[in-house]
């Protein structure tokens, strides 16, 4: 038996309990943002999938449309989404966070707090497109979601804080 849990949610994932958990993995911050991957395991006919994402920067306070959701495991389902006018994937139980969708764009205006997906990394200093082919993930990413909810699984997202950040610094001790 597995557990999860963050500061408002809490799961067991049991070895025959259906679930699908996508990890989402923080691997590069700034002050500015927080790019990261995410990665959907095998279902049905989609094999592994893996994609970029974006949001906006980690901060111990929120500050609204400007902070990225806190590291955490949330349920994830697909409703129609008001501002967007077409179903996208939801997060339930984000502290402090409400309507926080995974959905397309390219920016840090983009994000809103929520997380962004694309194909590609701009490597670009020059540009304030930080991920691109966002609209082609977003092909990749919702159906794979819908996959699981029609097979009966519950889905998660498992945002994971990087191991490792460029600001350490390791030593080597020699006895």
């Amino acid at each position: 038996m597995v557990e999860y849990r963050n500061s408002h949610h809490s799961r067991t994932s049991l070895a025959d309990e259906a679930a699908m958990t996508i990890e989402m993995v923080r691997d590069d911050l700034n002050d500015v943002r927080t790019l990261g991957t995410m990665t959907f395991p095998a279902i049905g006919k989609y094999p592994t999938f893996v994609c970029h994402t974006l949001e906006d920067v980690a901060r111990e306070t929120k500050i609204a449309g400007t902070t990225c959701i806190p590291t955490g495991v949330y349920r994830v389902t697909i409703t129609h989404s008001k501002r967007f006018n077409k179903m996208l994937p939801l997060l339930h139980g984000v502290k402090g966070f409400g309507g926080v969708r995974i959905h397309s764009g390219n920016t840090i205006a983009d994000t809103a707090g929520c997380p962004l997906v694309g194909m590609t990394r701009n490597q670009s200093q020059e540009s304030d497109l930080l991920i691109l082919r966002s609209r082609e993930a977003m092909r990749e990413v919702q159906p794979r979601i819908s996959a699981a909810i029609d097979a009966g699984e519950e889905v998660w997202l498992d945002i994971i804080a990087p191991r490792v950040t460029t600001e350490e610094r390791f030593e080597i001790q020699v006895l």
